[in-house]
């Protein structure tokens, strides 16, 4: 529902003009009861007495900023900027003191330009890596420009105050900010202590001027059209009443926010010339307790002409005028007076820090031990609903209609934040005020309800903003128009209440991190990311801890279903796995039916993720309600027929026919599916997603249907199993942070969104079967070979939109079930038509798009054919090239939306009118419109000749259209059929029983065209979502060439050399085993002392050729590397740098080192670093334990396993018998290819002889050995083999500033330890050869000082 449209005046505006008006008896202020800001008739403010006018309480700033400090500064209409706080060009000065203090910067853009902007809206710069400028920070935002003035500013803090004041333009002050400075004028004649106020908060809220100094300045408001009055005149847009509508006030000034950010963010905070300003009608609040004064109907016209004349007044004449009150007619004193704000100096809009005085907080079923969800259920009870809030209805009889709207929905979804619509603007009440405030930098509005708001074209903004922070949204639009609500309340049978007088109002959508998708409303895609909503259900085996899993995930921005059963073991392998691979941004679980371990689990690997328990049963459904559910609902139907998606009819059990049980092997899995689709129809998205019928099975990458065959043979299909663990320890990419140091931001240089999701998933599922691999490397080989080509093709489609989600969206626009019954098709827009010409803008984007995939096919299509890779040849070779392709020709398709309709008018006007062929329904209709023209001109024709006057014509619009309008001088020859129908001078018309006929047939195709031309956009939108599966097939090939050209692009980007690996498949012959000859860890390029990275070669399972010596044949096939060296030598380095070549490498990729060879790995553990779980009571040592314990339980021959210094958290003896006992278990019982790292010497002993364990160690020079203070330690960083004799602690301990005393009393204990333990092996020595030769040897070996 649109607001009440006013004429805008033409120069300044009747508030401009006049002084306040004075303060007035209590006679001429009547009371008013209720206090509701909502209510039309009610004014939202009290006032009982007049109080003496007090000087506002300055409130000091707590940033004392200086001249040359950086900072966050926020123009309003503009995002947060890095700016330079400076002197004034004329004022010599950078502040400006008063209530409202004001700092002068000087923004880092291009031109640089500057502004007085309020203190409070000042920030400190803390640097671009500083959360504040992290995406769901304050100053977060996607504009270049900002981004490239964050740069600027961190250059900038690097300089010296004295660099950076050099920093600062020389710019004279401009004509538009020296007439600002004139207009904003303070009222009470303050107007010099606080000037040119430039924020939304003090914009949004407008006075009478008590008197003016140059112009009287423009700002534009609008008037919203409220509709929560009591009286039955409340909907009357047209009543003469001058007070009769209720201007509602919002938060944020309309004017001064932007469109969807991707869409037109203000590309430079530079201010726009007051001049070219168009003034309008502005948005106002009433005062407290004062009811508006209705003038009598005689004198409104009067008093309307009085206002006109007021408008008309020049700027030239109002200053000469300043010290007097122009006289001015009684109706527009009374608007002025019911409409004026209350004294800022006497009462300022409410502030956070005046929370407390708000209603709402002292509402007794809102106090923290009262709660109650709807069903009066307190929390302690276990099946309290925490989403509901029992409102009483004695209250709820108190509230007027549209806040009794708002409490009523509140109490349905307590823990979303309510957008309730208003006319044009969303606005927020009570505890949702609250939160507005607080995260997205509203204000509280004038009133005694918490109050505040924002236009409807910011949804986008503000929306994210909220669900980036974890906070649910709920959409709250109208749909019902004044006109519709007047009908309804006429027709309904009963007396109407003044709750009926009121427009409908329902909740469209329920958002949350994990319901995400990017409509037309929710404005455009920010990121490339996946964002999964999981629903996860359990059943404890009860065998040796284990449990059986069902999963459910979706992304909704893509709708792509996947779903699964499997038994976990004790430790959660599997699922912490999946949750790695498929990191979710939102979980589901069954209240009370999740064991301790997994609730355990998800809050420690997803401790910033989103939480939400479902009831059992109702909300979490069975697997029987799920199958019942989908059956009767339009999800899957098809000409009324259920036509089930192949994954699901896979999960049903055989001997059901009617489809209503699902087998006992995927029972969770359905029941976890019932969940989802339960969570998508309470946030109102369930049509949208199921219907695309887009369903797949998850299968455990390391399940036993992909080891069921011998393990000297890979299958073709499976893939490294890469767990969480993993993936973390080797930095192969962080799951919730920063991808900044991993190897996904190292490798990853795809330029599609599709493409960027698509090679994580590669990266973290890499490949098993050695002929899937090397057909993976040829293509990086072919796409080299061409590089011309490549470079104009990553050109070509660096600027394509993320087509994949895009084809949810238009499935979504196109659903005919969806526009029947969804809320949203009942919704009253304000920006109606700019959202039309948006989904058009993004219609014909889509369209370029593909047009855009067909090209880059065509690139390819004279080189498919030298092309070795497989793969890349049917990604790239059309379907219609004898079948050897996979990518479609869009040529038909494309031509038809080419055809379809005037794309430059229609993306003008907002529009769509389809050319012949494109709606049959429109087709049809307009051809029997044309037909039924015709027959009435013919019939016309005749008549003329029946009548033999040739002046016979139509006559006539609407009802009485198509009336024979016959001249005097034939009116005798008219026959007995025509039907008299009116007359003028000279003339009389008529109609026949044929034109009637005739006009039922017109008037049945007119509306069947106007219907038609109605539904044209859907339909057309709903045409290209049934070539879903076309379009779908061009992206996935799209992704797939986009990742192989980033593989491609790594060749010559990587630092150093780099070769491609060779691949072995396993056999009878061939034991595993990795050689890696010269390698280079791919994400670090230094040392830490700056120098070049030292290569190594690292050998397993084969003998090292280049460094054998006689006498290590016995040696020569260990699988073993137990590693030594000092602290910080580089083990964990090397470690890491084996395991991410091994990834690289199975992945298809070229790895950094001159020579790689290897037989597949088929999973890699890690058992690196340290450290706790403290919030499941789980020390370090016992972390390590499992981690150590999963290794030994799932490792097969074939794995790659990595442990670093196992034991350590326990005591020495313990430690070191923990590492003997693992080591020994690896080398003979796994047997698989192992890197171990340790500082137990004693270990290293032990194992020195055994033939499938070698030593290595990093190298490193020792000079001063002995000297406490003199000994210095030269990291080399090269592995060599045999065992290094120390690990050289002292030497850490000095780096870390350690004091000289302590690491001097350390080395005297650490010899006495020696000392003891060398005369204790002495003693058994002793004990066990008591012989002569052996006291002698002994006592040769006792050093001279004991």
């Amino acid at each position: 529902m649109g607001p009440k449209q006013t004429p805008s005046k033409q120069g300044n505006t009747l508030f401009s003009y006049f002084s306040k008006s004075p303060a007035a008896n209590k006679s001429s202020q009547p009371n008013v009861n209720g206090s509701d800001v909502l209510s039309q008739k009610k004014s939202p403010n009290k006032q009982e007495t007049p109080t003496p006018v007090k000087q506002a309480k300055k409130e000091p700033n707590d940033q004392n900023y200086k001249e040359g400090d950086i900072v966050w500064s926020k123009l309003a209409g503009y995002p947060w900027w890095p700016s330079l706080v400076c002197l004034h060009p004329t004022e010599n000065t950078h502040l400006k003191q008063g209530k409202n203090p004001q700092v002068h910067v000087q923004f880092f853009d291009t031109p640089p330009t500057r502004s007085w902007i309020k203190a409070k809206d000042v920030i400190p710069y803390k640097g671009s890596d500083h959360e504040d400028y992290k995406k769901g920070g304050k100053c977060h935002s996607l504009n270049p420009k900002v981004k490239k003035g964050t740069q600027e500013a961190d250059n900038a803090l690097k300089l010296s105050l004295e660099d950076r004041l050099k920093l600062v333009v020389d710019l004279q002050p401009s004509s538009d900010e020296e007439e600002e400075e004139e207009m904003d004028v303070e009222e009470g004649g303050e107007s010099e202590e606080n000037e040119a106020d430039n924020s939304k908060e003090n914009e949004n809220e407008e006075k009478p001027k008590g008197r003016t100094r140059g112009r009287a300045a423009k700002r534009r408001r609008i008037v919203v059209a409220s509709d929560s009055g009591e009286s039955e005149d409340e909907f009357k847009p047209h009543s003469d009443e001058g007070s009769s509508e209720d201007e509602v006030s919002s938060g944020v000034d309309e004017d001064k926010i932007s469109e969807p950010e991707t869409e037109s963010e203000i590309d430079s905070p530079v201010k726009k010339s007051r001049k070219a300003e168009v003034p309008s009608r502005k948005r106002k609040r009433p005062e407290k307790n004062t009811k508006p004064w209705r003038p009598k109907k005689s004198e409104t016209k009067e008093d309307e002409a009085g206002s006109e004349d007021e408008a008309s007044t020049s700027p030239s004449t109002s200053r000469s005028l300043a010290p007097s009150t122009p006289s001015v007619g009684m109706k527009t004193k009374s608007k002025l007076a019911s409409f004026a704000a209350v004294d800022l100096d006497t009462k300022p809009a409410k502030g956070p820090q005046e929370e407390t005085n708000y209603p709402y907080l002292k509402l007794e079923f809102l106090q923290p031990d009262k709660i109650k969800d709807i069903k009066k259920k307190s929390k302690n009870d276990p099946e309290y609903d925490p989403k509901t809030l029992y409102v009483p209805d004695s209250f709820l009889k108190q509230q007027t209609p549209a806040m009794r709207q708002w409490w009523e929905l509140k109490s349905k979804h307590y823990d979303a934040v309510l957008f309730f619509k208003m006319g044009k603007f969303y606005e927020l009440f009570n505890m949702d005020a609250a939160v507005g405030v607080k995260e997205l930098g509203l204000i509280y509005m004038k009133g005694e309800q918490a109050h505040s708001g924002f236009p409807e074209i910011a949804y986008s903004r503000y929306a994210d903003m909220l669900i980036q922070k974890g906070y649910k949204v709920a959409r709250i639009e109208q749909t019902e128009t004044p006109d519709m609500m007047t009908e309804r309340v006429k027709n309904m049978g009963i007396p109407a209440t003044k709750f009926d007088k009121v427009v409908k109002r329902e909740i469209c959508r329920i958002t949350t991190k994990g319901t995400q998708t990017f409509n037309v409303t929710d404005g455009d895609i920010a990121e490339a990311n996946s964002s999964y909503l999981l629903a996860l259900c359990e059943k404890d085996d009860g065998q040796f801890g284990q449990s059986t899993y069902g999963v459910c995930f979706v992304d909704t921005t893509i709708g792509k279903f996947q779903m699964g059963q499997f038994t976990d073991d004790r430790y959660c392998s599997r699922l912490r796995t999946l949750i790695a691979h498929f990191t979710p941004v939102q979980v589901l679980m069954p209240r009370g039916r999740v064991s301790e371990k997994t609730s355990s689990l998800i809050n420690n690997n997803l401790s910033s993720v989103i939480k939400e328990y479902l009831r059992p049963d109702t909300e979490f459904w069975d697997s029987s309600k799920t199958l019942k559910v989908l059956a009767e609902e339009e999800y899957f139907k098809c000409e009324e027929e259920v036509v089930w998606p192949e994954c699901l009819k896979k999960m049903m059990s055989d001997g059901d026919t009617l489809c209503l049980s699902a087998a006992d092997e995927y029972n969770l899995a359905v029941s976890s599916l019932g969940a989802m689709i339960w969570y998508l129809q309470y946030s109102l998205m369930d049509q949208e997603l199921l219907s695309m019928k887009n369903f797949e099975e998850y299968v455990p990458v390391d399940s036993e249907a992909t080891t069921i065959k011998e393990k000297s043979a890979f299958m073709k299909n499976q893939h490294m199993v890469l767990d969480g663990l993993t993936l973390r320890n080797l930095d192969v990419a962080d799951l919730y942070g920063s991808q900044e140091g991993t190897l996904l931001s190292r490798l990853n240089q795809c330029v599609t969104p599709f493409g960027k999701r698509l090679f994580k998933q590669w990266l973290c599922a890499p490949l098993c079967n050695p002929a899937s691999i090397n057909d993976r490397l040829n293509a990086v080989e072919d796409l080299n070979a061409v590089p011309d080509v490549m470079a104009e093709v990553i050109d070509m489609i660096r600027k394509l939109p993320d087509l994949e989600r895009i084809l949810s969206k238009f499935h979504s626009l196109g659903s005919a079930a969806r526009s029947k019954t969804h809320p949203d098709s009942r919704a009253i827009f304000f920006d109606e038509a700019k959202y039309s010409k948006k989904k058009i803008e993004d219609f014909l984007s889509t369209i370029e798009g593909f047009k855009v995939a067909q090209k880059v096919a065509l690139k390819f299509k004279s080189h498919v054919e030298n092309f070795t890779s497989k793969l890349l040849k049917q990604t790239m070779a059309l379907d219609t090239d004898d079948d050897k392709g996979l990518f479609p020709d869009l040529k038909k398709e494309l031509d038809f939306f080419d055809n379809a309709f005037d794309h430059a008018k229609a993306k003008k006007d907002g529009v769509i009118l389809p050319n012949k062929g494109v709606s049959p329904e429109y087709d049809s209709a307009k051809a029997d419109l044309k037909a039924a023209e015709r027959g009435m001109e013919e019939y016309l024709d005749r008549q003329r000749q029946r009548l033999g006057c040739r002046n016979l014509t139509y006559w006539g619009s609407g009802k009485n259209r198509y009336q024979i309008e016959v001249p005097e001088s034939a009116l005798k020859k008219v026959p007995d059929e025509y039907h008299l129908m009116s007359s003028k001078k000279g003339a009389k018309r008529y109609r026949t029983t044929d034109i009637e006929d005739q006009l039922v047939d017109l008037t049945d195709a007119e509306e069947r065209k106007d219907a038609a031309l109605k539904d044209t956009m859907r339909r057309l939108f709903y045409s290209f979502d049934e070539r879903y599966k076309t379009w779908d097939t061009a992206i996935q090939c799209l992704s797939v060439l986009d990742v192989l050209m980033s593989l491609a692009k790594y060749v010559g980007a990587a630092d150093g050399v780099t070769c491609r690996p060779e691949i072995i498949e396993p056999s009878s012959d061939t034991e595993p085993f990795v050689e890696i000859r010269e390698a280079r860890h791919p994400c670090v390029t230094r040392t830490f002392g700056g120098g070049d990275f030292i290569p190594n070669d690292t050998v397993i399972g084969i003998p090292d050729e280049l460094d054998m010596e006689e006498g290590d044949e016995q040696n020569s096939s260990s699988k073993i590397v137990l590693v030594t060296g000092p602290n910080m030598g580089g083990k964990s380095t090397l470690m890491r740098q084996v395991g991410l070549i091994t990834v690289m490498a199975q992945m298809g990729c070229y790895v950094p080192a001159e020579k790689c060879r290897l037989t597949p790995v088929d999973r890699v553990f890690t058992r690196l670093g340290a450290s706790d779980r403290i919030m499941s009571g789980e020390s370090t040592f016992y972390v390590e334990l499992s981690e150590t314990a999963a290794i030994l339980q799932h490792a097969t021959k074939h794995s790659l396993v990595l442990i670093d210094e196992l034991g350590r958290g326990t005591a020495t003896y313990d430690g070191t018998a923990i590492a003997c006992a693992v080591v020994r278990e690896l080398s003979e019982s796994l047997c698989c290819r192992t890197l171990f790292s340790t500082h137990y010497h004693s270990l290293v002993e032990e194992f020195s002889h055994d033939p499938n364990i070698r030593l290595g160690h990093m190298s490193c020079m020792v000079e001063n050995e002995g000297d406490p203070a003199e000994e210095t330690i030269t990291f080399l960083y090269k592995f060599a083999k045999g065992a290094c004799p120390k690990s050289y602690g002292f030497n850490v301990a000095r780096l870390a500033n350690i004091p000289d005393e302590v690491v001097k009393l350390a080395k005297e204990k650490a010899k006495e330890f020696e000392f003891d333990v060398e005369r204790k092996k002495l003693f058994r020595s002793l004990w066990n050869d008591d012989s002569v030769e052996n006291i002698k040897k002994t006592q040769q070996l006792i050093p001279d000082e004991a």
